[in-house]
């Protein structure tokens, strides 16, 4: 993890990633790293802080292959936004449509596989979709999160 800290010490951004073998995403592959969480304030909107942060993770793991996320469209959320991902230079690999079980019931959306190759040989990485259905529990603000004390899944795979 890593903060943003303003010239006035305030905590303005932060970026969490971890090796895809204990990050809080089913996302598997060899030397990933799986970036879990990125935010700015709005009042620090227009700096390019949140690409810094992303170099500054690519910058500190050198020995990774490639970085991987999720992304959201079409969720009520404003974090994670696919177009957010991708102007922080990540691309999408595969996506599924959902619907929350528990509230905005009749509201589909899509979870992508976001991706980053650091050398083009790079084996992108992949993902366990059935897994990402049950919900994040890693952090109670991200828009999959699932509390601990509920079962089972918190999204079901939407119609095509």
């Amino acid at each position: 993890m890593k903060l943003l800290v303003s010239t006035d010490e305030d905590l303005i951004g932060q970026i969490e990633y971890a090796p895809a073998r204990v990050s809080g995403y089913p996302i598997t592959g060899d030397n990933i790293v799986v970036m879990m969480c990125i935010w700015v304030l709005r009042r620090a909107k227009g700096h390019d802080f949140g690409e810094q942060l992303v170099r500054s993770m690519i910058k500190g793991e050198k020995d990774a292959a490639g970085f991987a996320t999720i992304a959201l469209e079409n969720h009520w959320s404003p974090w994670f936004k696919k177009w957010q991902m991708e102007r922080l230079g990540f691309k999408p690999l595969d996506s599924i449509r959902v619907m929350q079980k528990t509230k905005h019931k009749d509201q589909v959306f899509t979870i992508y596989l976001m991706w980053m190759p650091r050398t083009a040989e790079a084996k992108p990485p992949k993902w366990d979709k059935q897994k990402l259905l049950q919900g994040v529990t890693f952090c109670m603000a991200h828009p999959l999160y699932r509390p601990q004390k509920v079962e089972g899944t918190m999204f079901e795979q939407a119609p095509c």
